[in-house]
């Protein structure tokens, strides 16, 4: 009789502890991290840097890593970029999620294109809402020629190198043949790398043709179900309820702001005026970043 006593007593104790503790360390409790993946990929300029492995590394490492976790939720909205970035990030996920053994669910938001798209791939399962666009599988690649405009200005090119081709595609002299026919090689190897990466994450669930899947054509929700991109019409809080039941926890996982950050990345003195100082040089490559960034984000009708 005693020992039924204390093994109520300890068990009331156990039950009061339990409630300070935050739900997400509670036994039995379902939890689903959230990472949002948003921007565009790589490097836009030094100042205003887009998403790339080594900013999202960490998220993720927190991610997989939660008590009690029984997956890892995407939240994606990319139009796309660095294809070795996209391909990096693409990679730890899947390598994290072998070592956790956790599902990845891919929730796409506006855009999942062209290296938006690739990381999807990292998903065991990919959703998307009816309006969302998705695919845009190829590679792109673009400049301008100003050969003519300066010499109406009367300025000459003076370019000097070594080595045949380290002038090739310079947008102050006349397009060589040559040069483009190169460029195009180096796209239809890396478009090759896109394609076997999809094909090998989507398997069987891809339903079209490569002649139209692999044209970087783009399509909305609906019709990239039915293509195999994605696997259904669905949103997170929806589709974590129904697999996890209505109680699951979602916490976001985000890069750590506020304060004690603040402090951690204190600057040395007369940091601030420096900065000031790179802000005023910095404002032609930060408007060239920003018109860069709307019009990757245009293409696809943002």
């Amino acid at each position: 009789m005693a020992e039924q006593l204390n093994d109520r007593e300890n068990s009331g104790l156990a039950d009061k502890f339990l409630q300070y503790l935050p739900a997400r360390f509670r036994p039995g409790a379902a939890v689903v991290p959230v990472v949002r993946l948003s921007g565009v990929i790589g490097a836009v300029t030094p100042l205003r840097p887009g998403m790339t492995l080594a900013g999202v590394a960490r998220v993720l490492e927190r991610a997989f890593s939660m008590r009690n976790a029984k997956a890892v939720a995407l939240v994606i909205n990319s139009p796309g970029g660095s294809p070795v970035q996209s391909r990096q990030i693409f990679l730890r996920i899947r390598q994290l999620a072998a070592e956790k053994k956790l599902p990845v669910l891919v929730f796409v938001e506006d855009v999942a294109a062209s290296g938006g798209y690739m990381i999807a791939c990292a998903g065991d399962e990919i959703f998307c809402d009816p309006s969302s666009i998705l695919g845009s599988i190829g590679v792109v690649g673009g400049s301008f020629g100003f050969q003519e405009a300066i010499k109406r200005l009367g300025i000459e090119r003076r370019l000097y190198t070594a080595g045949a081709h380290k002038a090739m595609l310079d947008p102050f002299l006349p397009e060589n043949p040559d040069d483009v026919a190169k460029l195009k090689a180096l796209q239809r190897e890396i478009h090759q790398i896109f394609i076997a990466l999809v094909k090998e994450s989507r398997g069987v669930r891809l339903k079209g043709a490569d002649d139209t899947l692999f044209t970087g054509e783009y399509w909305a929700g609906e019709t990239s179900v039915a293509l195999g991109l994605a696997d259904g019409i669905s949103d997170l809080r929806s589709t974590l309820r129904a697999r996890y039941g209505d109680k699951v926890l979602t916490p976001v996982i985000a890069q750590p702001t506020g304060l004690l950050s603040g402090l951690l990345g204190r600057k040395s003195p007369g940091a601030g005026q420096l900065s000031a100082m790179e802000s005023i040089a910095g404002l032609p490559d930060e408007l060239i970043s920003a018109v860069e960034t709307r019009a990757i984000w245009a293409k696809f009708g943002f």
